[in-house]
């Protein structure tokens, strides 16, 4: 069993206050894993440890068999990261956003680019600055799947995104896995984990919970979170 990432007992604190604590996960290579919380509940600062943006406490991480502190570099050329909150230059237009980020792992995406582009309905010709959230988003999905990463880690893709753009982009999460990559997926909507994911688990408050099935009802997500 080939494990893409691997996480053991991380603990991160800011000063006095509690980033997430005692965190062990394992993701299997070729899974869709839901990694469930509502915000602030330590799912941003685990990922940001995941790829060496955050120092953490204590612990170990390891991302493709790679040491997340020591090989970092090493990990981003291989993960297709898109955050929570998109900073672009305003001013670029969408199609030079979406090659300077190629050229930063200095590749030639432009094939992958035409075709992720077409799928989402994306105006490579418009400025940043006059997209709405969702094709904001949209431009930022581009960006973090035009190489063909071994491994995605989504966090809070589909928000500003039409029922339509939510259906296209779990379609080309499901056409990559299927060619290899891994996927894990921050969010706090409980009917995506529902419906695509195979494995999940939920923070709160800082720890995890791993869950024995990924479809659970309103009722038991809520148990999780009050209880």
């Amino acid at each position: 069993m080939e494990h893409v990432i691997e996480i053991d007992h991380l603990t991160k604190y800011y000063g006095k206050n509690r980033g997430v604590e005692d965190v062990s996960l394992r993701v299997e290579k070729g899974d869709i894993f839901g990694f469930l919380g509502p915000n602030g509940a330590g799912k941003s600062t685990t990922i940001r440890s995941m790829l060496g943006f955050l120092k953490f406490s204590q612990g170990s991480i390891r991302i493709l068999g790679m040491d997340s502190v020591k090989e970092h570099e090493k990990i981003l050329r291989n993960v297709g990261y898109m955050p929570s909150e998109n900073w672009f230059y305003g001013a670029m237009r969408v199609e030079d956003v979406i090659k300077y980020a190629a050229e930063v792992r200095r590749l030639d995406c432009s094939k992958e680019a035409e075709k992720l582009c077409e799928r989402l309905k994306v105006d490579r010709k418009k400025r940043i600055k006059e997209l709405s959230l969702g094709n904001r988003k949209k431009v930022s999905i581009v960006c973090a799947m035009q190489h063909k990463p071994k491994l995605f880690i989504f966090d809070e893709p589909t928000g500003g995104l039409d029922p339509l753009m939510q259906r296209t982009f779990f379609e080309l999460i499901e056409e990559y896995v299927k060619e290899g990559t891994t996927c894990l997926l921050s969010t706090h909507v409980l009917t995506e984990v529902n419906k695509y994911c195979r494995h999940a688990a939920i923070m709160r408050e800082g720890r995890l919970t791993l869950l024995d099935s990924p479809k659970i009802d309103d009722e038991e997500f809520i148990k999780f979170y009050i209880d």
